[in-house]
């Protein structure tokens, strides 16, 4: 290898570190400040685990509405274990689902929505 090779690779090594560097920081910025927060109420109708290679826990609610309309969807991620176990439990039941929105993750390796829940309660 000629010195000119050599630095040539060197450069080209220090380049794609660098982007993947980049990347890991975009992500852990877009997952760890949240766009808005919130909680949506209504009926636990899908929880399932799915994805090819990134397996993650997807829901979603039909938010209870005013008779004769039709219900709104209501698809969230779910990235906590805990929170999973007890969605998993909580299915076709009335619940309060709180959640964080995070918009621009890079990959659906976090989630398949922008909205995460964080913390689930059954209504009575």
């Amino acid at each position: 290898m000629t010195p000119t090779t050599k630095k040539v690779t060197f450069a080209f090594a220090i380049f794609i570190l660098a982007g993947i560097l980049l990347l890991a920081a975009y992500t852990w910025l877009s997952l760890s400040f949240s766009y808005s927060e919130g909680e949506r109420a209504g009926y636990l109708q899908k929880f399932s685990k799915r994805g090819w290679i990134c397996k993650t826990w997807e829901g979603e609610l039909l938010l209870t509405a005013l008779p004769g309309t039709i219900p709104e969807k209501f698809q969230f991620s779910v990235r906590d274990e805990m929170v999973a176990k007890q969605l998993s439990a909580a299915a076709g039941k009335h619940i309060l689902v709180s959640y964080s929105q995070h918009k621009g993750v890079p990959t659906q390796c976090f989630g398949e929505t922008e909205y995460y829940a964080d913390k689930v309660v059954l209504s009575p």
